[in-house]
């Protein structure tokens, strides 16, 4: 295999272009045998091969400086980099990343994993470059889905301006940005692609304006003449009125094509970008007809396409959807806002009924809360459905928009808490602490799927600013006979004895259960309480059972500072001096990627090593436990 052989860029540059074309088809092969083992992002990166190859072909990596994106169609760029055996433990832990690192590899010049952060990014990298008095190419890749994102604009906007020397590749798999064609675009797009026709332009325009009297005049109606024909036959004026060059549109599945721009890009001294076309999913039928369900996949059968896991459950996700599509029946008011996200957030069913009050408005968070702000201050009732970690970018529009007023804007917070291999960018570890600290929000976490119906009902109810936060996949089924109305700030009591008392909020409340179960085996009485409502902590349930427990814990699936336990262990210190409390929670640290199970293990957070804690800080328990064993 060829593949077998690439280290790194001389490598990649050694090779004829036919046996590029070997490479992509060796390098999909690969991709696509590796993800159907481990999961990942397949048809981004089955789109990206030809154009990564030709990157190693022209810039020499790692001294010239790449930032990917997002990140998850950096897969080719790994096996560019002499990466290839770290794809047998991709995603896993203690593995390889699905994502750039710099921690894995200079060749991985930016950590991403959110979108519309590359060109900032890469624009930085140049700055400091030139400040720095260094030498090298900075190239930012970006999807046509992360070019929606508003913060891409501000930093072409900044680009544009300041005239610095980097290159920004559209990757445009989705057709989204309008497609000239004909003689005139070509010879017009050949014409600008030359450094050559750059500098004559410059010496005509200095030229002519040395001219006495009507110089500067004839100047301004040659750009104004110029620019009416480029709107006509350019479809990059958009970039243009910024001051960045555009280049294109070029087969971005044609090495020879993508080579010959990439140098004459490499020519001109600001800011350019080079619009390419690619297909989501080449090379991989299923993936091609159906880009988005390919986009991230878990083990599947590589010649039927189909999951390897097709066992049907009751997720989250599912349940919020059917709820939400449900209470949209009763009420037309409702309306459901997404960022970019409706499959993934349980939002598409709801699209498909009520495609009137639906609203996806693209990777764009701060525009999904504001403009919910808005729908809610005139009269409507909205939910925002968005994962953990990408709520928190819309944090100012939360707090100023949506809290100050007081507006009843209702988010649904999906993958909150652990989510596993996509890793530090994705998981949902900081949603309660960032959510707790804005005055005016409630903050709910239900047990299990019941109690998530029952929160979103009473949400809406409210009429007020209210955030439901519910972890990734299967949805705990257990504890259903206890279903106690939602009240507002008011907790729920499962088992009532004595001495320990669990205090547990959403997903951890499962795992308290197995703890008392445990606790009940060693003959240890324990009190299971729910504590449905992170924002405002049921204080008056702590005081009712103060008196009868000498020690409380506190478990939850996100770090301690501003969560659940943290609040807690306040409120038990300035009253109840002598009783002890506990907290479980996720460490001050981001989580890597793995299994979540494993990592529920490795952070603590699980049964068998809350038991051992618990082991650990409560005499009694050691004395029961080690007793136990001595027994067996």
């Amino acid at each position: 295999m060829i593949l077998d052989r690439i280290k790194g860029p001389e490598d990649v540059r050694r090779l004829t272009y036919k046996q590029t074309e070997i490479l992509a088809e060796e390098i999909r092969r690969f991709l696509i045998e590796t993800t159907s083992r481990t999961g990942g992002h397949l048809a981004s990166n089955l789109g990206v091969v030809e154009l990564t190859i030709a990157l190693y072909r022209v810039f020499d990596f790692p001294r010239d400086k790449v930032v990917w994106d997002v990140g998850h169609q950096s897969y080719t760029h790994k096996l560019l980099s002499g990466r290839k055996s770290g794809f047998d433990e991709l995603r896993q832990y203690g593995g390889m990343s699905g994502f750039p690192k710099r921690r894995e590899s200079e060749y991985d010049a930016f950590d991403t994993g959110h979108s519309s952060t590359s060109i900032s990014a890469a624009l930085g990298i140049a700055q400091a470059r030139d400040l720095l008095g260094q030498d090298y190419k900075v190239i930012s890749v970006i999807g046509d889905g992360a070019l929606t994102g508003g913060m891409a604009y501000e930093a072409l906007n900044n680009a544009g301006q300041r005239k610095t020397n980097f290159i920004i590749i559209l990757n445009d798999n989705n057709m989204s940005i309008s497609r000239n064609v004909g003689g005139m675009h070509s010879y017009l797009t050949e014409l600008r692609a030359d450094a050559g026709y750059h500098q004559l332009k410059k010496s005509v325009q200095e030229r002519l304006e040395r001219i006495p009297v009507v110089g500067n005049s004839m100047v301004d109606g040659i750009i104004k003449t110029k620019n009416s024909i480029k709107q006509l036959v350019i479809p990059g004026m958009l970039f243009e009125n910024m001051g960045i060059t555009y280049l294109g549109p070029v087969d971005g599945h044609d090495v020879r094509q993508m080579v010959r721009i990439l140098k004459e890009a490499e020519k001109i001294d600001h800011t350019v970008l080079i619009h390419v076309l690619t297909k989501k999913g080449k090379g991989y039928e299923p993936a091609e007809k159906h880009p988005d369900a390919y986009h991230g996949v878990n083990p599947f059968n590589i010649m039927t396409g189909k999951p390897l896991d097709q066992k049907k459950t009751v997720t989250y996700t599912g349940t919020f959807s059917e709820e939400l599509c449900r209470l949209a029946a009763e009420d037309e008011k409702i309306v459901a806002v997404t960022a970019a996200m409706p499959d993934g957030t349980g939002l598409k069913r709801f699209s498909e009924e009520y495609p009137d009050r639906f609203f996806d408005v693209g990777i764009a968070e701060q525009h999904a809360v504001t403009s919910a702000a808005g729908m809610a201050a005139a009269g409507l009732k909205p939910v925002v459905a968005v994962y953990s970690s990408f709520l928190q970018r819309a944090f100012d529009q939360i707090m100023m928009d949506v809290c100050l007023q007081e507006l009843p804007v209702v988010f649904c917070i999906d993958r909150a808490g652990l989510v596993g291999s996509d890793g530090e960018t994705h998981q949902g570890i900081l949603d309660l602490t960032y959510m707790s600290a804005i005055p005016n929000m409630t903050v709910m976490a239900p047990k299990n799927a019941p109690e998530l119906k029952a929160m979103l009902r009473f949400a809406f109810e409210l009429n007020r600013p209210v955030a439901i936060r519910y972890p990734r996949g299967n949805a705990y089924m257990g504890l259903e006979s206890f279903q106690t109305p939602v009240a507002y700030g008011k907790s729920e009591m499962l088992y009532e004895e004595d001495t320990i008392a669990l205090l547990a909020v959403g997903s951890m409340v499962s795992t308290a259960e197995h703890i008392r179960e445990k606790l009940h085996g060693i003959g240890c009485r324990c009190s299971l309480i729910n504590g449905r409502f992170i924002k405002p902590v049921d204080f008056a349930m702590i005081d009712r059972i103060a008196a009868g427990h000498q020690y409380l814990v506190t478990l939850e699936e996100n770090v301690l500072r501003g969560g659940y336990g943290e609040q807690v262990l306040a409120y038990v210190e300035s009253r109840y001096p002598d009783l002890r409390v506990i907290c479980v929670t996720l460490p001050d640290a981001y989580v890597e990627h793995g299994n979540v199970t494993l990592l529920r293990s490795v952070l603590g957070i699980d049964s068998d090593s809350i038991m051992k804690q618990l082991c650990e800080e409560i005499p009694c328990l050691r004395e029961k436990a080690s007793a136990e064993e001595e027994a067996e």
